[in-house]
């Protein structure tokens, strides 16, 4: 194959927008890029000066550059490359976001014209966006919406680093449902799921935004709490616990309702992490062992 031919195959099926000016600013190649991004075919350029009312770039401040400040032209006389975010117009009318390069074309030691290369900031934006949100999406229960255990892992580490340098105090309970598989059993899964919604509101309702309720796995929830001494982490576990016990689904002529078994502990300077949950664990179970539905601290 003739290697202008294959240089030239290669830019028509860029994904990024490429086009060729002289240097009159004619253009004179359109690649399938521009045609996606700008929506102007190729045979509707071809020929065109650029500053025929196609692109129009805009500024951040809304200047039009295709004349006086056009950073091809500008490339054309001086032979440097330049970059800048710009507006172009989009053949429907509305305005895209781009990154433009524009790079000198040479024959010899002369100018002979450009070659402006973009691709659309909007995409990036958006792909952005939705690496975020995988992100949040594998940090969260996707059932309750609360931080999942991965999450809390690393809330727990902050914390602690917090209480060994800043000496800020944290507290940490363990929460369970109490009987859920007998409620599931008796009500369905379906109903479960909704239970569970239910507990997560009523916990979330009283925690501040230096706080973390977690879904720590099956019918088991963690709360951290930040800045904190120990009687006001019983008060507070105790007002989840009750304003769990007084919830019930909506709509439910049985009064639908479960209640939790809380265990309650301060982390200590000299403590792990995995000592402090193993410790909060064991509270919790003796919640349990002493009739369910209440908060032991330690």
């Amino acid at each position: 194959m003739d290697n202008n031919l294959f240089y030239r195959n290669v830019l028509e099926n860029l994904y990024d927008g490429v086009y060729f000016v002289d240097k009159e600013r004619r253009i004179t190649f359109w690649n399938k890029g521009a045609e996606r991004i700008s929506g102007f075919d190729a045979s509707e350029v071809s020929g065109s000066f650029c500053h025929d009312n196609l692109l129009r770039h805009v500024d951040e401040e809304g200047r039009e550059l295709c004349n006086e400040y056009c950073p091809l032209k500008s490339t054309i006389e001086d032979g440097d490359m330049r970059e800048a975010k710009v507006y172009l117009h989009h053949k429907n009318g509305h305005r895209v976001p781009v990154n433009i390069r524009s790079i000198a074309i040479y024959e010899g030691d002369e100018i002979v014209g450009a070659v402006e290369v973009f691709f659309d900031d909007s995409e990036k934006r958006e792909m952005l966006e939705d690496m975020k949100n995988l992100e949040s999406m594998a940090m969260k229960d996707h059932l309750t919406g609360l931080y999942n255990r991965r999450y809390t892992e690393i809330f727990l580490d902050s914390r602690m680093r917090e209480l060994l340098m800043l000496d800020i105090p944290f507290g940490v309970a363990m929460m369970d449902i109490d009987k859920f598989k007998d409620f599931n059993d008796s009500h369905g899964h379906d109903v479960g799921d909704e239970i569970l919604k239910t507990v997560t509101l009523s916990m979330n309702s009283i925690i501040r935004k230096t706080d973390l309720v977690s879904r720590w796995g099956g019918e088991e929830f963690l709360a951290v709490f930040s800045g904190i001494d120990e009687k006001s982490l019983e008060i507070i576990c105790e007002k989840m616990r009750m304003l769990v016990e007084k919830s019930f689904l909506g709509g439910s002529d049985d009064n639908l309702g479960v209640t939790i078994s809380i265990g309650a502990t301060m982390a200590e300077r000299e403590d792990t992490i995995d000592e402090i949950l193993k410790r909060a664990d064991k509270l919790l179970y003796e919640s349990k062992g002493n009739g369910r539905n209440r908060v032991t601290k330690g």
